[in-house]
């Protein structure tokens, strides 16, 4: 539920924030992307920056903003992503870390 209110809140958000900021439908520098995601959710960019630690450090390399992208709107999003922003959003640092376990390496569509 919260995904899709994180989703409809970027659909609102975004046309107007599109109007003023860099085109995003292609590939975007990673921090103007996070930016993007602060002004709906704090916790979203944050989220998806402990996300993207995790990744680095389970997999070895870095994720791609479109990457990113694909594991925040694809179907419900990444269910391990949408986790770690909801642990942001309470503040749950140990909820964070044991997520960070579960970042998968494995490239989806």
């Amino acid at each position: 539920m919260r995904h899709a209110m994180v989703m409809m809140a970027f659909c609102v958000v975004a046309p107007a924030a599109l109007a003023q900021q860099p085109d995003y439908r292609g590939d975007v520098p990673m921090e103007v992307y996070l930016d993007a995601l602060a002004h709906i959710s704090p916790a979203a960019r944050e989220g998806a920056a402990a996300y993207l630690t995790a990744y680095r450090r389970r997999c070895g390399r870095e994720l791609t903003t479109q990457e990113l992208r694909r594991a925040v709107a694809d179907g419900e999003g990444d269910p391990v992503l949408m986790a770690m922003i909801r642990a942001s959003y309470q503040q749950d640092s140990g909820a964070q870390r044991a997520l960070a376990t579960s970042v998968s390496c494995v490239r989806r569509g």
